[in-house]
């Protein structure tokens, strides 16, 4: 595989982190305003703590089966599943960077544990979709 598609691989891995991020500040918006609005800032920080990872699973698994979808639509057969692992790789080694410099406690590990392996099936699937519809 050549550097060029490696870094297109690295930026379908960093686009679904930040639609991801931005998924997460979208429920914090509709928490804090319609769902339990009128607390302090900081209560709002302490929720997103909590918060944070289960948003992460639940929109993760739709984004990374459309991210294993189109990148499986790029290639065929074994390549097109070795490709959306390498996007699912990327995206592990990036958000366990952002884990380890966040401070992890065990309940978090575990939450990103489940996160990746959620993740980690939802590319698969994507990408054995898109092998179909080719």
């Amino acid at each position: 595989m050549m550097l060029g598609r490696l870094a297109w691989l690295v930026g379908v891995a960093l686009l679904v982190l930040g639609v991801n991020v931005a998924l997460s500040i979208l429920y914090m918006v509709v928490y804090s305003h319609l769902i339990n609005p009128g607390h302090e800032e900081q209560y709002y920080r302490d929720h997103i703590k909590v918060a944070g990872p289960y948003c992460s699973i639940v929109a993760g698994i739709p984004l990374m089966f459309l991210a294993g979808w189109w990148v499986g639509g790029w290639w065929n057969g074994e390549l097109a599943v070795k490709a959306v692992l390498l996007v699912w790789l990327a995206y592990v080694l990036i958000d366990t960077a952002v884990l380890l410099a966040s401070g992890p406690t065990p309940r978090i590990a575990v939450l990103f544990a489940v996160s990746f392996l959620t993740k980690l099936a939802a590319v698969y699937v994507g990408a054995l979709v898109a092998g179909r519809r080719a």
